[in-house]
């Protein structure tokens, strides 16, 4: 059951549902499959953005000589 597919549900309008099946049309590939990529990259662009800002707090309070150099890294 590791390769269990879950599945789901989801209304969505029609402008959506035409812009879902004209790339399907196009890319040779289902409507479910269009679906799931375009969820998985907008998941990823989420986590980007949450790891952007997670980033930035840490900068915040990124002390000049705790820093290592590119060299030092590489020798730890």
């Amino acid at each position: 059951m590791a390769n269990e597919q879950l599945r789901i549900n989801v209304v969505f309008d029609r402008s959506l549902y035409t812009l879902i099946k004209e790339i399907s049309e196009r890319e040779s590939i289902s409507m479910s499959a269009v679906v799931r990529d375009l969820v998985r990259e907008a998941l990823e662009l989420k986590e980007d953005v949450a790891l952007t800002k997670f980033a930035e707090e840490r900068e915040k309070d990124l002390k000049e000589e705790e820093l290592m150099s590119h060299e030092e890294m590489w020798k730890v």
